[in-house]
């Protein structure tokens, strides 16, 4: 299962993943990557453009397969939108 947000009690956290540039790093396609994983180019399209998000399950496969650190796969700048809709703080 896919989930593009996050929520939090506070607000939103907007989990955004850097496949597209890790795949242009390996010289990959998204096709290559749809039959490695078992999924549709169309997922993977949605993956890369951060409509939706890989699950937890699929993001440690990803870091596998594409021979980088978990962490590699997420942007660092996590953005937090509040209800208020007034401020928006990054980490």
């Amino acid at each position: 299962m896919s989930v593009p947000i996050i929520k939090h009690e506070l607000g939103k956290w907007q989990i955004r993943n850097r496949l597209r540039v890790i795949l242009a790093d390996k010289e990959k396609t998204n096709r290559w990557l749809a039959a490695q994983m078992g999924v549709t180019e169309m997922t993977v399209s949605r993956w890369t453009t951060n409509k939706i998000q890989p699950s937890m399950a699929q993001f440690v496969a990803l870091s596998h397969l594409l021979q980088v650190d978990l962490h590699d796969l997420l942007e660092d700048d996590l953005e937090i939108a509040f209800p208020t809709g007034g401020e928006r703080l990054h980490s």
